[in-house]
């Protein structure tokens, strides 16, 4: 009995790896079929005091258009409102204090920017959120949870979490979760990820912060052959700070509206990334 469970572990343990090594070689190819896309993105950021009120909210949306390192985001459209003394007050642009010291208006902007703007990603979306590419793998371990169908697809449940080498507090990975990879097209369709550790103690009382429930999920849909495109990213989390400040923070993103550019266009973009 023993022999045999180690045979199937054996067995379970190589089918994921080329799970994931097939993975990872699709998500260095549909970066470059990216590059042919012009698509709109909309977002809403939300910080919520302790009592259910919305302390502050921002819709944005941008277009977003390919380069050859990473996309460009021209903002289209923004509106925005905060709390105080019981009234809402609209404002129109983005990093807008209403006060010298505004916490919250720093905070949501770097809700936006850190998490759908980061220039190390080809598609905005931080890549050390989820463990896709080659890189990112490294850190981790897999596991073949099991198939079944989603949304019509046929797919691999596979869990993931820290592989040990690497520690928050070395500044590698802190995530766990599961993705859906579609069987026949090994390109991920859902993925679920949550804090792997506790914030360290450390950093608790240094920076008298505290994050509690970080998570985030992404999903994906098939635009054309070898094509998969990101459409949806949210997370929700409480973040508790000094002199008593805690928000629950959200952010919601959509992908939609894409465009295939002609050759062209595409070039014409491409160049005029630096």
């Amino acid at each position: 009995m023993i022999a045999a469970g180690t045979g199937c572990a054996i067995a379970q343990t190589a089918g994921v790896q080329e799970i994931m090594a097939r993975v990872a070689a699709n998500q260095a190819r549909t970066q470059e079929l990216r590059r042919q896309y012009v698509y709109t993105q909309k977002q809403t950021l939300r910080l919520v005091r302790s009592n259910g009120k919305i302390a502050r909210e921002e819709r944005r949306e941008y277009l977003v258009t390919p380069g050859r390192k990473k996309v460009k985001k021209h903002l289209v459209k923004f509106t925005g409102q905060y709390e105080s003394k019981g009234r809402y007050t609209p404002y129109d642009k983005p990093e807008y204090h209403y006060k010298g010291l505004d916490v919250d208006a720093d905070l949501i902007n770097s809700l936006s920017e850190d998490l759908t703007n980061d220039q190390k990603s080809k598609d905005g979306i931080s890549c050390d959120l989820f463990p896709l590419t080659g890189s990112e793998q490294s850190k981790y371990k897999f596991r073949l949870v099991g198939e079944e169908k989603y949304r019509g697809h046929g797919v691999y449940r596979v869990a993931f979490e820290p592989d040990g080498k690497h520690h928050e507090e070395d500044g590698g990975t802190i995530w766990k979760g599961e993705a859906l990879i579609d069987r026949a097209e090994y390109q991920p369709v859902l993925i679920t990820t949550k804090l792997a550790y506790n914030i360290p103690l450390a950093v608790k009382i240094l920076l008298g912060t505290n994050i509690k429930g970080l998570g985030f999920t992404l999903s994906y849909e098939k635009f054309e052959e070898g094509l998969w495109f990101p459409v949806s990213y949210g997370g929700e989390f409480d973040v508790r700070g000094l002199f008593f400040y805690k928000r629950a923070m959200s952010v919601a993103l959509t992908n939609s509206d894409f465009h295939k550019l002609d050759v062209n266009s595409t070039v014409a973009y491409a160049t005029e990334d630096k």
